[in-house]
């Protein structure tokens, strides 16, 4: 991985302040991105796919072929070595770090575990999500995100290290830009995409293997049902400020504070020695 270090620019943080997202090109190299899937191939049955229930854009703009669930795993950092090498480095990537520092605050943690998404042509998105405000229009303070003099504020931000081409009319992740401050409800005909503007509104960042979409989880997103004929893989990271948890602000205050140099020190499945 590149050791190149720099502080988030001024720009990034302008654009960020703006669209509640920013991409990072050629986080990992051409290397890192060929051992992760190599990984991935070595550790194919461990991805279950959304089926029946599970499913999450049933009936919906954003329901593929109408059969084919995406697939998931979370187990990537338990995996033994050297597959999980890569997955690990994630967690203090030094072209990271600096930006995990700056949008979620120094000693961040890492809140979820890593979510390996894959999916086929023609398999499902995944519905509209996220947002400042709940579907009745409630305040959520431990989603919003804000910034007072300078500083950003993110209590849950997301790190999707992308593993294979997003082209554009490919599919896969789409947002709303600027609606990190929005202060309304997302709209149901909104979420499930059949609502006219909906087209005008999602914007789908065009990626490369090996770059990082950093995205605030009060920016509303989804994804587009996988149209091309490669298969769409990623893995999502999500932290949060030393100390706090997704869940709630108040309860999350009580949990055990992990910074990242604790969860790098941990014995996560297999050895790290």
């Amino acid at each position: 991985m590149s050791s190149c270090v720099r502080a988030m620019s001024a720009t990034e943080k302008f654009v960020f302040d703006l669209q509640g997202f920013v991409v990072l090109r050629g986080v990992l190299s051409a290397d890192d991105v060929a051992q992760a899937n190599a990984a991935i191939d070595s550790h194919k049955s461990e991805l279950k796919e959304r089926v029946g229930t599970l499913r999450n854009s049933a009936n919906t703009s954003f329901g593929g072929d109408g059969s084919t669930g995406r697939r998931e795993a979370g187990t990537m950092l338990s995996w033994p070595k050297p597959d999980c090498n890569v997955f690990r480095k994630v967690l203090d990537h030094p072209r990271l770090v600096p930006y995990l520092n700056e949008l979620c605050g120094k000693g961040y943690r890492m809140d979820h575990m890593p979510l390996l998404i894959a999916q086929y042509k023609g398999c499902e998105g995944f519905g509209l999500h996220g947002g400042r405000m709940n579907e009745e229009g409630e305040f959520l303070p431990e989603l919003a995100y804000h910034c007072e003099a300078g500083r950003i504020y993110n209590p849950l931000l997301a790190c999707s290290v992308v593993l294979s081409d997003h082209n554009p009319g490919d599919g896969g992740f789409v947002v709303v830009p600027g609606s990190h401050k929005a202060n309304f409800a997302t709209p149901p005909e909104l979420v499930s995409g059949s609502d006219e503007l909906a087209d005008n509104l999602l914007v789908q960042p065009s990626t490369k293997a090996g770059d990082v979409i950093l995205f605030s989880e009060s920016t509303v997103h989804g994804a587009k049902p996988w149209t091309a004929d490669h298969e769409r893989r990623l893995v999502i990271y999500r932290c949060t400020p030393m100390g706090l948890g997704s869940d709630s602000l108040a309860g999350s205050l009580l949990r055990p504070m992990l910074t990242v140099d604790h969860i790098l020190s941990i014995r996560i499945g297999c050895s790290m020695a």
